[in-house]
């Protein structure tokens, strides 16, 4: 059964075990929920379905800024939890202009370094945004880079 969150309210809370337990408005009760972003980079907050066990949907939140603070808490608890995509602020400089190569950033999250094995490795998203993968498989984000920094929107500039 899906529910929209406009016409159907729910209450969600953590149970003893910190699983997520959501209380649909006719009494259902499922432990275990997951939340998804539909566009977890594009529109991180908009478009998040709340899953059961089995990939269910069973509940639909179409902007997570519309709900009460404790519900936004907790999901955004819980998919901070599970993602992590260090988003990168500023490219302090990077070993060389082929690959393999060492980044060295500055994230959300603080200084890091990464290699990149391959130009491959950094992909678009949209318009203006990059995913950009380390030799490791995590991904580092670049929100915008049109707004980047020049310095770093050079490097960029390279191997795009």
């Amino acid at each position: 059964m899906m529910s929209t969150v406009s016409t159907t309210p729910f209450q969600l809370r953590r149970d003893s075990f910190g699983k997520l337990v959501i209380t649909l408005e006719t009494g259902e009760e499922y432990v275990g929920i997951t939340p998804v972003r539909a566009f977890p980079i594009q529109a991180p907050t908009k478009g998040i379905s709340l899953v059961r066990d089995g990939g269910k949907e069973v509940a639909w939140i179409d902007d997570l800024a519309t709900m009460p603070e404790d519900i936004r808490t907790l999901i955004s608890d819980e998919i901070g939890g599970r993602e992590f995509i260090p988003e990168i602020i500023n490219i302090k400089d990077v070993s060389s202009f082929a690959t393999p190569c060492t980044w060295y950033v500055t994230t959300d999250r603080g200084d890091t370094e990464f290699v990149l094995k391959l130009d491959e490795d950094i992909r678009r998203i949209g318009e203006a945004s990059l995913l950009v993968a380390d030799s490791h498989g995590i991904n580092f984000l670049v929100r915008d880079m049109f707004k980047i920094d020049k310095h770093s929107r050079k490097i960029l500039d390279r191997f795009l």
